[in-house]
C-alpha cells in the first residue's frame, strides 16, 4: 500500500492496466463493479474442490483459505519495475549476476509483503521460506519475481557500517554473495536499501543462504521454468561458496556459532545443529540435483562428496537413537527435541526429492524423529491441544532456556504437519495443525491476525505475521502424497504456462519423484 501512485520504487501495478493519470481510479472502480460477480464465481470455483472434499476436516478448509488474508493485509506492495532499474547492480549473467531486467519481473512486477504488521521489514527471507508455499502454489510468477529480487541483492553489497544491537559491534549493511535478511523498510527505500533488521549481523546467519537454494529448486520443480534455473544456478553456487566457511572442521557439516544465528534469533545454537545442519544437508542434496540438470558433473561430484561426509557427521554428532538433538554442544539442554528438526527433509519432499540418489536423511530416522516430536512437542504439551512447542525436553517439559524455545510458532507447526503428511503420518499431521487453528481462531480470538507465536499460558507475540501462510505446504503435501484421483486439487482453471527457453538444462523426466502434471499450480483466477 504505497502512499503515492508514483515513488522511486516505480508505479503501482494497476497503472499498467488503468494508466497513471487522474482517470485511473474511476476506470479501476468501473472495472471492479462490472466484474466482481465473475470474480466471485471464479473464487468459488477455485475453492469448491477443497470445500467439497469430505476427507478434509472443516477446520483445515477454514485455515487454508482464511490464512491467505495476510497476502493482502500484510502491508503488501506490488509495483512495476522502473525503466532504469538494474536488479543486480550492473553485474551480468556471464559475470555471476543477472539480466538487468529479468523477463519475469518486467512482466509481473515486483512484489513485497511485511514480515508482520508489527515487524516492519519487507520479504523477510528466513520467514518467507515458510510462507512462500502460498505464493508458489497460487501466484507462481510473483514467487519467481521475488526470488529474482533476492538474487539481485545477493550479488550486491553495501559497505556502510552500522551498529547491531545484540553484539554492540559495527558491520557492513550488506556483504556480497550472501542472502539478505529482508529487502528493506517500507518507510525507507525497499529494494534499494536492504537489511532493515538491526538485531544481528545476518551475514553470519547459517540459514539464509540455504533457504535460498532450497526455494530455487522447489520453485523450479513446481514450475519447470528452465530459464529461472539457468539464471539462479550461479547465484546458488555463490551463496553455497559463502556458506562453506561455516564448516570450520571440514567434516562436510556446518556449525552454528554459539549465538542465535538463524530464524530462531533468540535461541542460541552451538556447533552442528539439527535445524541448520539439516537445512545444510538438504541444500547440498539439492545442489547435486541441480548440477545434474545443468550438466555440471564437477559440481555434482563435489557436492556429492560433501553430502556423503556431512550426512555421516550429522548422524554421528546429533542422532541419539530416537531423534536429532537440538545441537551438539553437549550442554545441559543440547538434547532438547526441536519441533523444526526435519525442515530440510520437508523441503526435499516438497521438491520431489528425499529418496534414492537424492536423499539426505534415512527415512526411518526421519519417521522416528517425527514420532518423537508428535509424542513430546505435541501430545505432551498443553494436553495435545495447542500444536507443537518449539523445544521440549526428553522428560516432557518445555525447554525454557530462551524466549523462543517454549513458544509455539504457528507457521513452523504447519510446516511440521506438512512433512508428517509427506512421510505418511496424515492423522498426526492434521492433529498437530488443528491445535494451532483451534488456539488462534477459536480460543484466543485472533482470527485474521494470526500471530508469530504464543505460549502455553496464552501470551502471544507479533500479531498478523507472515509465517502461517505455510499452511499451503500442507496442501502441497496432500496433493503429492495421495493418489492423484483422490487428492484435493488446488487448480480448477487453465493457467499460464511457465516460460520455457532453449537451454542445456534438463527438465525432470517422466517417472522421477514429484513429476508435475501442470506448470503452475493453483492460480486464483
Amino acid at each position: 500500500s504505497l502512499r503515492n501512485k508514483r515513488t522511486s520504487r516505480g508505479y503501482v501495478r494497476y497503472t499498467r492496466f488503468f494508466g497513471t493519470k487522474a482517470d485511473a481510479a474511476p476506470s479501476l472502480s468501473h472495472h471492479a463493479l462490472t466484474h466482481y460477480r465473475l470474480w466471485e464465481r471464479s473464487i468459488e470455483e477455485w475453492q469448491r474442490p477443497i470445500l467439497q472434499d469430505s476427507s478434509l476436516p472443516p477446520w483445515y478448509k477454514s485455515a487454508l483459505f482464511n490464512e491467505l488474508y495476510f497476502v493482502v493485509d500484510g502491508g503488501t506492495v506490488w509495483t512495476e519495475l522502473p525503466e532504469d532499474s538494474d536488479v543486480s547492480g550492473g553485474l551480468r549473467s556471464e559475470d555471476g549476476g543477472l539480466p538487468a531486467q529479468p523477463a519475469i519481473i518486467k512482466e509481473y512486477g515486483r512484489f513485497a509483503y511485511l514480515e508482520g504488521q508489527e515487524y516492519r521489514m519487507y520479504n523477510t527471507y528466513d520467514v518467507h521460506f515458510y510462507a512462500s508455499f502460498a505464493l508458489i502454489m497460487l501466484w507462481p510468477k510473483l514467487a519467481l519475481s521475488l526470488q529474482y529480487d533476492i538474487a539481485g541483492s545477493v550479488v550486491s553489497c553495501d559497505p556502510t557500517e552500522r551498529l547491531h544491537l545484540m553484539s554492540g559491534r559495527n558491520s557492513p549493511v550488506k556483504v556480497k554473495n550472501v542472502v539478505p535478511h529482508d529487502i528493506g523498510d517500507p518507510d525507507d527505500e525497499p529494494w534499494q536499501r536492504v537489511n532493515a533488521y538491526l538485531i544481528h549481523d545476518t551475514a553470519d546467519w547459517k540459514d539464509l543462504n540455504l533457504k535460498f537454494v532450497l526455494q530455487v529448486y522447489r520453485d523450479f520443480h513446481l514450475t519447470q521454468d528452465t530459464q529461472y534455473l539457468q539464471d539462479m544456478w550461479p547465484i546458488c553456487q555463490a551463496v553455497m561458496e559463502s556458506e562453506m566457511k561455516f564448516d570450520t572442521d571440514g567434516d562436510g557439516l556446518i556449525e552454528n556459532s554459539g549465538y542465535a544465528d538463524q530464524t530462531y534469533d533468540g535461541w542460541t545454537a552451538t556447533g552442528p545443529s539439527a535445524y541448520c545442519g539439516g537445512l545444510w544437508l538438504a541444500s547440498v542434496c539439492v545442489m547435486c540435483k541441480m548440477a545434474r540438470l545443468v550438466n555440471n558433473e564437477a559440481a555434482f561430484q563435489r557436492f556429492r562428496d560433501i553430502l556423503d561426509r556431512g550426512s555421516a557427521a550429522f548422524d554421528k554428532l546429533l542422532w541419539n537413537g530416537q531423534y536429532y538433538n537440538y545441537d551438539s554442544s553437549g550442554q545441559d539442554l543440547s538434547n532438547s527435541v526441536m519441533s523444526d528438526q526435519c525442515a530440510g527433509q520437508w523441503f526435499l519432499r516438497a521438491s520431489g526429492l528425499g529418496d534414492g540418489q537424492f536423499q539426505a536423511f534415512p527415512k526411518e530416522k526421519i519417521c522416528s524423529a517425527l514420532k518423537s516430536v508428535f509424542d513430546l512437542n505435541v501430545m505432551s504439551f498443553a494436553g495435545g491441544q495447542m500444536g507443537a512447542v518449539n523445544g521440549m525436553r526428553p522428560e516432557g517439559v518445555p525447554d525454557h532456556s530462551s524466549v523462543q524455545s517454549d513458544e509455539v510458532w504457528i507457521g513452523v507447526v504447519y510446516g511440521l504437519a506438512a512433512i508428517m503428511i509427506h512421510e505418511g503420518m496424515l492423522e498426526e499431521g492434521l492433529r498437530t495443525a488443528e491445535g494451532c487453528y483451534r488456539t488462534v481462531w477459536e480460543r484466543l480470538g485472533m482470527a485474521f491476525q494470526t500471530p508469530e507465536a504464543y505460549c502455553e499460558k496464552g501470551i502471544y507475540r507479533s500479531l498478523a505475521y507472515m509465517r502461517p501462510l505455510s499452511i499451503w505446504a500442507m496442501q502441497l503435501a496432500l496433493d503429492t502424497s495421495q493418489p492423484r484421483d483422490q487428492a484435493p486439487k488446488t487448480t480448477t482453471t487453465p493457467t499460464d504456462q511457465a516460460p520455457q527457453t532453449t537451454t542445456t538444462i534438463q527438465t525432470e523426466t517422466e517417472g522421477e519423484p514429484g513429476q508435475k502434471e501442470s506448470q503452475d499450480q493453483g492460480h486464483i483466477p
